[in-house]
Formats: structure tokens, C-alpha cells, sequence
């Protein structure tokens, strides 16, 4: 044994002190709990997620799925608030009081047309029947599950403010978050933390489309095709006529601008000379300003046609979206989070089931093990092709977004192939990986108020001095029928 020399142990006497203040000092990680506790909720999470994903009902009709995840809050303790913003299945659920405040926010509306097994295969359950082609079964499960987990912690590390779940209804074209923005349900919100399900673990650096989107209703004079044709004034002719109108349109718009429609009624009888028809119309580009002008292109549209046809018509706006702004501040946060959750890797037989879907899909670069990896923080790509109404809220409340690999790497949204993932076990490993950054990512933020601070400070840059939120929906009340 070598014995120290004196000058070397009362060193050592010296520096003992400083290492154990230093040590007292350093900030305690407190938040292991919200994985462990997560992890073993997750089979009954899975559970509620299936049941949602059995629902698979269209927006504003989400009655049973609206009411499961007010059951599963409400039973761990949140204080419910139902019927919002003058939507019956909108509502919200809080814990705790005072500042910060914040929102996480769930969504659980199906898509119309998207029926289909769990299986690797197309497959209807029923014929022409919805389905959850964007994972939103997950997406509301995901993040009630983080908000319990949250709530938990907070009493645990007796940690003050509130965490509100936002159940935020019809996010497919009805803009249900809009009227809460709208009805000042966000006023008070420090921060906003969501996600979505996807075929990548990604913080979202991306913006999206800003939109509008509304039915043209053309009237006109029913008669017999055949025997008085010229008594009849064909509302199918204006919809026709309007549509060739923005069709030529398309050459003389921004080309990040994208125009899409669909004949929803179009008459009954080829001898009837329809007296009714019916078209919907979306609008999208990266800038709300652009839509709004391209939108009022597309009215003037109608206006000829209806005057080219001697019919009528009106319009109903169905939804309205501004572009999602990117707050680096909180995707900073949430990139540390889901970088320490990671992935997570198929099974056997998980893998076999994918392999078999992605035969049915485009050839694909991307590995089956890119489920298990977490893409770097990108902040510079151009906005995406889709829109979101989370987009209202980021323009008033400082908001960060997720993508988990929910789904087949390759899949994409809005196909039988994501809801196929999204009713087995491919969907509910991503969707815990979504719950468990969002829990981190929200914990963070309730201890550090610098950071809230930083990111209402990048919102206020990034919207410009004398910002005022105002929506196309203007006043009108939800469409609540827009699906029936």
C-alpha cells in the first residue's frame, strides 16, 4: 500500500468540501418517473387507443371518443370542461393553478372512405366506411396519456402551475381548434405542445399550408333533359363551368398555391336537369394573405359561372387554417426529449407484417430500422404540403410539434396502409414514444421559466408588431354537419 504524503491528503481534505457543494448543487433529474410510470400504462393505453381507432368517427361526430378520453382524465383526477367553443365532442381537462399554464393537445377525428382490418393487405371492416388514416386514435390517446403521466409528477415534485388537455375535435377540414382560438380558450397559455403521428421520429422544422376551404351550393331550374330542355337551368353545368374556371386558374397562382376539389352532389337522374349541385373547394399555400386572395379568385369563379348558367349559388365555409409557426425555442426543448426517448425496434413478427405492407407501397429508401432512430433537429426545409389547425394556435400561443413512427417507414398519410399501423401494436410502440417526449418535453418547460420567456419572445418577433388573430370563419358557428 502507498501512503499518501501529507501536502497530498490535506489536498485532499481541501477539495472534499467544494466537491460535495458542487454536487449538492447540481440539478436533480426528477423526471425518470414519467418513462417508468408511462411504460407501465402503456398495454392500457394501447387499449384506448384500439377502442378509439374501432370508433373511427368523422369529425364533430366523435361522441364515444370524445367521451372515453374525458373518462380517462376525469378519472385521474382532471377537471373537465365539455361542450366548448359551441362544439358538443370539444372540451378540456386541467390539473392544478396558477402560472404557466401549459396545453397539450389531442385530436381523434377519423377520415371518411379509410376502412380497414389490420392487416397488411386492403381489407374494408365496412364498405366505404371511415377510418383513422392519420393516426388521430393515437394522437388524443398519446397525449391524455402524457397529460396523467404530468399530473402525476407534479404532485409528486410538488410542482406549481397547470397542465391543460386540449380535445380538440375535427381537425380534418373542420378547424375545430379555430373556434377554441377564437373563443380565447388559448389567452392564458404559456406554452403549447402536441404532435402527430408519421413514419419518422421527428420534431417538426417545418411549417405547413395555410388554407381555406368551403362549399359552392349552385340552384338552378329542374326540368326534363329531354322533352324541355330549355326550360331547365343546369346547377351541374355552373359547378362544371366554375371548375374549368379555376382549372385554367392553376397556371396564373403562386406555385407553392394548391387547388383541390370534389363534386360532392352532382343531381340524381342523367334526364333531370339538376336544379342543385354541390361543390368543395380547398385552397392551400404557405402564406394566409395568398390563400385569402386566391380564395376570393375562386368566388369570382362561381359568381361567373352562376351568371353564365342563369343560376345561384352560395357558399359555406367549412375551414380555415393559418400556417404553423416553428418556435426554435421550444423545438430545441422537445429535440433534447425525444433524442433521450429514442425509437424503438419491431418484433419478429412486427417486422414480417411490415415487410408484407410494403409491397403494397412506392419503393422506399427509407431502412424498417429508421423506426428505432431520431432524425436531427431541421429548421430549414420549405412548409410541408399539408395544413393543420394547430397553425391558429401557434400564432397565439408559443407551440412545438412531434412526429412519431407510427406507421411503416413509407407510408403515407391519409392511406388504408396508416390506418392498418395505426390499429396494432407498429402504432401504439410509436405513440408511446410521442407520450413520453411530450411528458418530458412539458415537464422542462414548467421548470424553466426562461425558456417560456424565450419562446413567447421568438413569437412576438416572428408575428410582427400590432399582430391581431382574426379568422376567415369570421363569427359563424361550427359546421357541425360537415361530414353528415
Amino acid at each position: 500500500m502507498i501512503r499518501p504524503s501529507l501536502r497530498a491528503l490535506a489536498g485532499l481534505l481541501l477539495a472534499a468540501p467544494s466537491v460535495a457543494f458542487a454536487q449538492a448543487r447540481a440539478p436533480r433529474d426528477n423526471t425518470a418517473s414519467l418513462l417508468t410510470s408511462l411504460d407501465a400504462r402503456a398495454p392500457h393505453y394501447a387499449g384506448i387507443a384500439k377502442q378509439i381507432w374501432g370508433f373511427a368517427e368523422l369529425g364533430f361526430l366523435e361522441t364515444k371518443s370524445s367521451a372515453l378520453l374525458q373518462s380517462e382524465l376525469q378519472s385521474s383526477g382532471f377537471r373537465v370542461n365539455a361542450g366548448i367553443a359551441g362544439i358538443p365532442t370539444a372540451f378540456t381537462a386541467e390539473y392544478g393553478s396558477g402560472k404557466p399554464v401549459i396545453a397539450i393537445i389531442g385530436e381523434f377525428d377519423a377520415l371518411p372512405g379509410l376502412s380497414q382490418d389490420t392487416l397488411p393487405e386492403r381489407h374494408a371492416l365496412i364498405e366505404n366506411g371511415s377510418g383513422h388514416g392519420c393516426g388521430h386514435n393515437l394522437f388524443g390517446t398519446a397525449a391524455a396519456a402524457s397529460a396523467i403521466a404530468i399530473r402525476e409528477w407534479m404532485i409528486a415534485n410538488k410542482v406549481q402551475g397547470t397542465v391543460r388537455f386540449y380535445g380538440a375535435p375535427a381537425e380534418e377540414g373542420g378547424s375545430g381548434k379555430v373556434y377554441m382560438v377564437r373563443d380565447g380558450l388559448f389567452n392564458d397559455v404559456d406554452a403549447a405542445v402536441t404532435w402527430h403521428p408519421g413514419d419518422a421520429n421527428a420534431v417538426s422544422g417545418t411549417s405547413s399550408l395555410a388554407n381555406i376551404s368551403g362549399k359552392f351550393r349552385f340552384h338552378g331550374v329542374s326540368s326534363h333533359a329531354a322533352m324541355s330542355p330549355e326550360n331547365g337551368r343546369s346547377a351541374l353545368d355552373a359547378v362544371e363551368i366554375m371548375d374549368v374556371m379555376t382549372n385554367f386558374m392553376r397556371e396564373h397562382v403562386p406555385q407553392e398555391a394548391r387547388i383541390h376539389y370534389v363534386i360532392t352532389n352532382g343531381g340524381r337522374a342523367p334526364n333531370v336537369v339538376p336544379d342543385f349541385a354541390e361543390v368543395y373547394y380547398y385552397v392551400r399555400h404557405p402564406q394566409m394573405k395568398n390563400v385569402s386572395e386566391i380564395w376570393a379568385r375562386v368566388e369570382d369563379a362561381a359568381k361567373g359561372a352562376a351568371l353564365g348558367t342563369g343560376t345561384t349559388y352560395d357558399v359555406a365555409i367549412i375551414g380555415s387554417a393559418y400556417n404553423l409557426l416553428i418556435n426554435e425555442t421550444l423545438a430545441k426543448v422537445q429535440q433534447r426529449a425525444l433524442e433521450r426517448v429514442g425509437g424503438y425496434t419491431y418484433s419478429a413478427s412486427e417486422r414480417a407484417w411490415a415487410d408484407k405492407l410494403r409491397t403494397t407501397l412506392p419503393p422506399s429508401a427509407i431502412p424498417l430500422e429508421a423506426t428505432n432512430t431520431v432524425s436531427p433537429l431541421d429548421l430549414t426545409s420549405p412548409a410541408g404540403g399539408g395544413s393543420t389547425d394547430v397553425g391558429d394556435v401557434s400564432w397565439v400561443v408559443p407551440t412545438v410539434q412531434l412526429t412519431s413512427a407510427t406507421w411503416v417507414p413509407g407510408t403515407s398519410a391519409h392511406s388504408w396502409q396508416a390506418v392498418a399501423a395505426g390499429g396494432m401494436s407498429i402504432g401504439s410502440k410509436g405513440m408511446m414514444v410521442a407520450a413520453k417526449t411530450i411528458a418530458l418535453t412539458v415537464a422542462d418547460l414548467f421548470q424553466s421559466p426562461a425558456t417560456l420567456t424565450a419562446a413567447r419572445a421568438e413569437l412576438e418577433r416572428q408575428r410582427g408588431p400590432n399582430f391581431h388573430y382574426a379568422t376567415k370563419l369570421g363569427s359563424q358557428k361550427p359546421a357541425l354537419d360537415y361530414r353528415k
